[in-house]
């Protein structure tokens, strides 16, 4: 039986895919073999030598301890493009209320609520919350994955020129872009050329404050800005400053914090970007399935520590291991399971970064405790 630990409340379509006569699931489930996370810290939890996999039902993995994860052997896996439609829709809705001074007039309308002729009141005064069309205007967009690919096409359709950035771009996330989409090599042409700029990328300690008073300065003026990706990526004393200054007319932003609540000029949402009821259940039934494929079968595909790797099982066993990237160690590996007789008949062995994971479909038996003991390997199972 495998046990499943869910640490917040997680779509029901997701954890009713566990086969129940194999699976135990629940968020009081002790010695998890994996378990299933939204926004729940996990920084201090200690993790049993049971745990095999961590699935977070959404993008950003700020909340997992990756690194010590993979020091132990247990895989981290998220679901990106999962919640890709709702962090677009809500772009495209920032951008308009980054134009419209949608909020503000929302705002003052409801203000006048038992004041006599309001309707004549109204009328009178909404030419000060009059603002720009987004047609024929030029967007930004920092980052051209599932959902920065997405916001691309959809502002093509809403009429506006759309210049994109990103050096990691994928084949087949440009095949998917519209042919109107400009892509550039240098992101200053996105500072310089672009009415509205839009982040779509994962927070990393080197993308901190990749949105500076620098960048800001090389902006157009009346710049607005959305940030819907991490509020790590934009400094908020520097956009606060430039507002105050003139240089950027508005910033819409998913991420609260004291520095931008209550500023004029500051849209601030309390991290709606992946709240729909369809997102979250298709992160869940994502992270289910990813967690499912590692557990039965070693299959690794959306791991943030873990190279992407599957391979069949045909011979007799299927070793899974992960193991540091360094020198000559997958040699070890196969000498081990050699040195026991045994024939590697399909193999399979990916790295990232700093971690790779082989596969070795094995006729013969296997020396699981040889194999543990090769120094820089973290986990060995045998399916």
């Amino acid at each position: 039986m495998y046990n499943i630990l869910t640490l917040n409340k997680i779509a029901a379509c997701g954890t009713d895919i566990f086969d129940r006569a194999a699976y135990a699931v629940g968020d009081s489930i002790e010695n998890p073999t994996a378990i299933m996370v939204r926004s729940a810290k996990m920084h201090e939890m200690e993790f049993g030598s049971e745990l095999l996999a961590i699935a977070r039902a959404g993008a950003g993995v700020n909340n997992i301890p990756v690194d010590r994860c993979a020091q132990e052997g247990i895989v981290v896996f998220n679901t990106p493009g999962a919640n890709s439609n709702a962090v677009k829709e809500l772009a495209i809705c920032a951008l308009l209320l980054s134009s419209r001074k949608i909020t503000e007039a929302a705002a003052w309308a409801a203000s006048l609520k038992g004041t006599p002729d309001a309707p004549k009141t109204v009328e009178g005064g909404k030419a000060k919350y009059a603002g720009p069309e987004i047609m024929g205007k030029t967007l930004g967009v920092i980052g051209l994955g599932a959902i920065g690919g997405k916001i691309a096409n959809a502002a093509i359709s809403l009429g506006m020129d759309v210049i994109g950035y990103d050096p990691y771009l994928s084949v087949n996330a440009a095949l998917n872009l519209k042919p109107q989409v400009k892509v550039v090599a240098d992101i200053n042409d996105i500072y310089k050329n672009s009415d509205y700029i839009t982040l779509h990328v994962p927070y990393t300690p080197e993308g901190k404050n990749m949105i500076d008073e620098a960048q800001i300065a090389a902006m157009k003026d009346g710049v607005r800005i959305i940030n819907l990706a991490r509020g790590e990526l934009v400094n908020s004393e520097a956009v606060v400053k430039a507002i105050a200054d003139g240089k950027v007319a508005k910033y819409v932003t998913d991420f609260a914090d004291d520095v931008v609540l209550g500023v004029d000029g500051v849209i601030v949402l309390p991290h709606l970007g992946a709240s729909t009821p369809e997102s979250e259940d298709n992160c869940a039934v994502m992270a289910a399935h990813e967690l499912i494929d590692y557990i039965e079968k070693g299959t690794i595909k959306n791991s943030v520590n873990f190279p992407n790797a599957e391979l069949a099982k045909t011979g007799d066993h299927l070793v899974c291991v992960l193991h540091k990237n360094i020198p000559a160690l997958l040699t070890q590996i196969t000498g081990t399971v050699a040195e026991k007789g045994a024939n590697i008949e399909n193999m399979v062995n990916k790295s990232k970064k700093d971690w790779s994971y082989t596969m070795l479909d094995v006729a013969g038996s296997v020396d699981v405790e040889a194999i543990k003991a090769i120094d820089g390997v973290v986990g060995v199972r045998v399916l």
